[in-house]
């Protein structure tokens, strides 16, 4: 018997229709029954905005919009860094003391299907990425008709 056999997800299988992918998205995440183990780096919010508007806020100090990109491919939203300058000598002077950090960094999260992405804006510091569930048509609350 494998771990996938073990699995909660698989024990649940039998009272769903239709959720196996998200049950395989799950497994994939975790592994043996663990979370695979993720960097802090960078630190970010979730924030509900709405009853179906959510945004992700990433802290990227230090970045500007030059430096990142965000990719959503195949329910995978990833924000990265591209190629990070490691020059210390910048035209406002050169760093003396380097706390903020400016290292390589992929951060991925898992959307939805009914999820669609709107943009994302680096302000200040913060990348903000707008997201807004879509409820599709035979998804929203109906009367059914009694004969």
């Amino acid at each position: 018997m494998t771990s996938k056999d073990l699995s909660i997800f698989n024990s649940l299988r039998p009272f769903s229709i239709g959720f196996d992918d998200m049950f395989d998205q799950f497994e994939n995440m975790l592994g043996n029954g663990s979370l695979t183990m993720q960097s802090n780096y960078p630190p970010y919010n979730i924030r509900k905005t709405g009853k179906d508007k959510y945004s992700i806020e990433v802290a990227l100090a230090g970045f500007s919009k030059k430096d990142v990109e965000v990719e959503f491919e195949d329910n995978l939203l990833t924000v990265r860094t591209k190629q990070v300058d490691k020059s210390e000598n910048r035209e406002d002077g050169e760093i003396i003391h380097k706390g903020i950090s400016q290292r390589q960094f992929a951060r991925s999260f898992t959307i939805a299907d009914d999820i669609k992405v709107g943009g994302a804006e680096l302000k200040d510091g913060l990348l903000t990425i707008a997201c807004e569930r879509i409820v599709p048509e035979y998804k929203k609350k109906k009367l059914i008709e009694i004969k």
